[in-house]
């Protein structure tokens, strides 16, 4: 028989070379799409910057006045408010109806595969014509919703104008558009579930709702868990919607801190670079604790 023989240095280097030209791509990808715009956006957040110094780059070094200047405006607090707000309903609405369709389609009856491929509409749809199609529907003089209420004897809602309604209006498109990612993602976490489970409990008289509650819903919380934390990052961001539709107003009652952010460093003639990059950099913070939570949560429950 004969002897293996071991790998020299000499393929050692070969295969360290192979492996580092693969893996060249991706820190190129990382470091120009994702590094360096955080990198520029931090600094952006600790210099005075102005139109002239944004293109001649001597912006001089301010700290973090910039983000002191973010807490005490008048508008944070409020938009703190209506981002817990809009993310918080979002999720918990998102996450119970793609659940429950989730449930429904897992049945597996007729037609089931062509309504579940019809769910997946909204999330397919360009965004700008998702909240282009809202806006037309909550017109208050036009709109397809206002006409449904006029015809049941229910007075038009300024659905767009009005401040007592504008964040809801904006929840309710973005809860429409999320529904098919949360029924996608909980779809295929029942597919892992061994309907051997089902069939034990049915033979055991287990009632449907005991049996969503003790069998399914807690075989799903890995997948409830990152389906939570990717909505809460996604929805923490969201800016067209909002913009599309209303534009943070009327008077900023709809206005989050990514629509904020988006005003101060576009929005305006003499735009404030500075604090608008401290207000997304705010953002990045709140979604990394959030990260945090989720892997030490689930390094507790792996242990």
């Amino acid at each position: 028989m004969p002897r293996a023989t071991r790998p020299t240095a000499r393929h050692r280097g070969g295969a360290q070379w192979a492996a580092w030209a693969f893996l060249a791509p991706v820190v190129l990808y990382l470091t120009a799409f994702y590094a360096y715009p955080l990198y520029r956006n931090l600094d952006l957040s600790l210099r005075q910057y102005t139109v002239r110094s944004f293109v001649q780059g001597d912006a001089p070094f301010t700290g973090l006045s910039n983000y002191a200047t973010v807490v005490d405006d008048p508008t944070f607090w409020p938009a703190v408010w209506h981002t817990a707000v809009f993310t918080g309903v979002s999720l918990a609405f998102q996450f119970s109806i793609g659940m429950a369709l989730a449930v429904f389609f897992h049945q597996n009856f007729r037609l089931s595969a062509t309504l579940r491929a019809l769910f997946l509409v909204p999330w397919l749809l360009p965004l700008i014509v998702s909240a282009s199609t809202w806006s037309w529907m909550l017109n208050s003089d036009s709109g397809i919703v206002n006409a449904a209420l006029r015809l049941v004897g229910v007075d038009p809602v300024n659905w767009l104008t009005s401040p007592a309604w504008s964040l809801a209006s904006v929840t309710i498109a973005n809860i429409w558009i999320g529904i098919p990612f949360n029924l996608v993602v909980v779809y295929s976490g029942l597919q892992a579930v061994p309907a051997e489970i089902y069939e034990a409990a049915a033979l055991d008289g287990a009632r449907p709702w005991s049996t969503f509650w003790r069998i399914t819903f807690p075989l799903l919380r890995p997948v409830s868990a990152i389906t939570l934390l990717l909505g809460l990052i996604y929805t923490l961001k969201v800016f067209d919607i909002i913009w599309i539709m209303t534009k943070g107003g009327p008077a900023d009652a709809s206005t989050t801190l990514a629509t904020w952010s988006y005003r101060l460093g576009f929005g305006n003639l003499l735009p404030a670079f500075g604090p608008g990059a401290a207000v997304g950099n705010l953002l990045i913070i709140a979604a990394m604790i959030f990260g945090l939570i989720y892997i030490r949560t689930q390094r507790r429950a792996l242990s």
